[in-house]
């Protein structure tokens, strides 16, 4: 006897509260539906199945309740009224379903995420003007113990290619077979193999059995293939990093502040890159750089070619200040609301004690000299260069003290034996005296406050108040996905509240009078 599943046609808007975010959610993918065409499949080739639209709001709505995987979504849309409600009348999608919309969808997530950016733009929830830019780590589905490090693969790679001479001079000695110069392995073991088969030698193993000298140095010789070619392929997974896990090849090992163990662990994961305004997140990227300060051009290059904002002033904590991105900001005509490095320790006391900062010595421009506490010259002896990972030379000049030799300031001074010695890049330390004061006065006290409230909390909100601290999916491009859906559910639970509170139209926090 088979049972039959009957489900009644009920009006579910009448159970759901009027400013609920389920409601606000559907008329906005209805909106950007019926203006823009998201859709990735035809008619034809999508037949039977949920529309898109439907399974979008379904999928956005799972991120909005912390149901992260397709199974969870799928016991919610038999379980809960409002997803009763998105799915209209059909029935509910199986977790193959949802899982299989979420991993084809990736360009359509990503582009209903800019729209909803924006609408918010549009609706004047955001200038376009001052974006404040964060970044987290988050751990990568993978596993913590199958690491591969760049050094390691580099060393064995080199053991390795010395035993190759090693095989030939015994092929050479025992058997007179004598290889040409820049042979390729693949012909010397169809060549061994070849005159196994002449001389009819059985290719023996297991205990007992004694293998010839000619099959020793094959079997040598496919080992070194074999692994030759694994080394290959993980210098082709590297592509600039240090480290990427077995099973998310995407993932880079790094230092997490979530330390469950608290022994300084390194676990594989994502760098990721948010720019909030107006409380919304407005622009994503994902990075393996283990640092911030390698990904703040990467991600401005990105949010430029959206031409969505008129950007001016990029906020950024001490992680992103470099001479290369103080660089970029000015030739792009950005104003660097970078808070420098040295900022807070330039407020203790015992900062100036610290005789051979450059902070603390006085710069004669005119004979290109320094003056340290004790009223001697670091005469300049000399130029030199540094090139950053990402390829950016960096011009610092070398200055040197003319004597050190019974300073009582010594000791607050270097650690050297014999004179001190300084290197400094005058144009950064220009280009961070202009930031410094940029961030100084009312305007970038401001903004630096509501970076620290906007982005900061953001994040906050999504690996706090969402428990969104480890990814559901592997590879760069699926995580990518996750990311941005976290992001659409994050940006409209944030204007509902926003238009329930009646808060709309504020994109900037005022800073309180003492």
């Amino acid at each position: 006897m088979s049972i039959c599943q009957l489900r009644l046609n009920m009006n579910y808007e009448v159970y759901i509260e009027e400013n609920d975010p389920v409601i606000l959610l559907s008329d906005t993918i209805n909106e950007m539906y019926q203006t823009t065409d998201f859709t990735k499949y035809t008619k034809e080739e999508y037949s039977g199945k949920i529309p898109e639209d439907i399974m979008m709001k379904v999928l956005i709505y799972g991120y909005m309740c912390g149901a992260y995987s397709s199974r969870k979504i799928e016991v919610c849309c038999h379980r809960d009224i409002n997803f009763l409600y998105l799915l209209e009348t059909y029935a509910a999608p199986d977790h193959s379903t949802i899982a299989r919309f979420r991993k084809n969808m990736p360009e359509t997530i990503e582009a209903v995420f800019y729209k909803i950016v924006e609408k918010l733009l549009e609706k004047g929830e955001i200038s376009g003007k001052n974006i404040f830019i964060d970044g987290t780590k988050i751990e990568a589905n993978a596993n913590r113990y199958t690491f591969v490090w760049k050094n390691a693969v580099t060393k064995n790679e080199v053991k390795l290619r010395a035993k190759l001479p090693v095989i030939l001079a015994e092929l050479k000695e025992n058997e007179k077979i004598v290889f040409p110069e820049n042979t390729e392995v693949d012909v010397m073991i169809a060549t061994l193999e070849k005159l196994m088969k002449d001389l009819n030698i059985e290719f023996v193993s297991g205990k007992g059995k004694h293998k010839t000298p000619i099959q020793r140095s094959l079997e040598k010789l496919l080992e070194y293939r074999e692994r030759l070619s694994k080394y290959e392929h993980y210098n082709s997974l590297f592509n600039g990093r240090n480290s990427f896990s077995k099973t998310d090849t995407d993932a880079t090992f790094m230092r997490m502040k979530e330390d469950h163990m608290k022994n300084g662990q390194l676990k594989p994961g994502y760098n990721i890159q948010a720019g909030v305004e107006g409380e919304y997140i407005i622009g994503l990227d994902i990075s393996s750089e283990r640092s911030d300060v390698n990904t703040l051009i990467p991600f401005l290059e990105k949010i430029k070619k959206l031409e969505l904002f008129v950007l001016e002033n990029i906020v950024a904590d001490a992680g992103y200040e470099s001479e290369e991105n103080y660089l970029y900001l000015k030739a792009n005509g950005l104003n660097s609301y970078i808070k420098p490095s040295n900022y807070e320790m330039l407020k203790k006391r015992g900062y100036k004690l610290k005789y051979g900062r450059v902070e603390n010595m006085e710069y004669n421009a005119d004979g290109d000299y320094f003056v340290c506490h004790n009223r001697k010259k670091l005469v300049r002896t000399g130029t030199r260069k540094e090139t950053t990972k990402t390829g950016f030379i960096s011009e610092k000049a070398v200055y040197r003290c003319e004597s050190c030799e019974g300073c009582q300031y010594k000791g607050n001074c270097t650690k050297a034996k014999e004179s001190k010695s300084l290197s400094v890049s005058h144009r950064f330390l220009e280009m961070r005296k202009e930031s410094h004061k940029n961030i100084t006065t009312e305007f970038g006290t401001q903004l630096r406050m509501n970076r620290s409230i906007q982005s900061e909390g953001a994040f906050g909100v999504l690996k706090q108040d969402y428990s969104f601290r480890r990814f559901m999916m592997r590879s760069k491009v699926n995580v990518k996905t996750e990311i941005t859906l976290l992001a659409i559910a994050y940006d409209i639970k944030k204007l509902a509240a926003k238009i329930s509170q009646k808060r709309m139209g504020v994109s900037l926090f005022k800073l309180k009078s003492a």
